[in-house]
């Protein structure tokens, strides 16, 4: 039986095909403009942590946040920054830091704690335990609520 009809991609002979960069505004910086962006937020966020300002650490982190094609280096790298914050933190410090933050900041971070839950699921990240994403998931759902998983569910621009 021949089964080579199977093989061919009948999306491309569609004229309207959605592609997924047409489903956000692309972000106006290069590629190499946001890794450089992502760098020198992650040296501000380590200056921010020693001096203790957990709050302006979140602030810078979660300011301008990596998405599109072709920045996997700068998530990364911005991904590992706010699992610092995340695990420099004590628990009952959680809901006074988000309240600090902009509903934007909210949701931004929620994006981080969704991916990091991701990679812990499949073993890829070892930064941060389980139960302090879902510590700070609490808490950032007793703050922001739940709209604010709903609104990060529905975003198309990923971190």
């Amino acid at each position: 039986m021949d089964t080579a009809f199977r093989k061919i991609n009948i999306d491309k002979y569609d004229e309207d095909i959605l592609l997924p960069a047409e489903l956000y505004d692309p972000d106006p910086r290069t590629p190499a403009q946001v890794l450089a962006d992502a760098r020198q937020k992650s040296a501000a966020v380590r200056a921010c942590l020693t001096r203790g300002d957990i709050a302006g650490a979140l602030a810078v982190a979660l300011d301008q946040y990596p998405y599109g094609e072709g920045v996997d280096e700068a998530k990364a790298l911005t991904l590992s920054t706010v699992l610092l914050i995340l695990n420099s933190t004590k628990t009952a410090d959680i809901g006074p830091l988000v309240r600090t933050l902009t509903q934007d900041q909210q949701d931004t971070l929620m994006k981080y704690l969704y991916k990091g839950m991701a990679l812990q699921a499949t073993g890829d990240q070892a930064d941060v335990t389980g139960s302090v994403m879902l510590g700070w998931h609490g808490g950032l759902t007793d703050v922001a609520g739940v709209g604010c998983i709903g609104r990060v569910m529905t975003d198309r621009r990923t971190v």
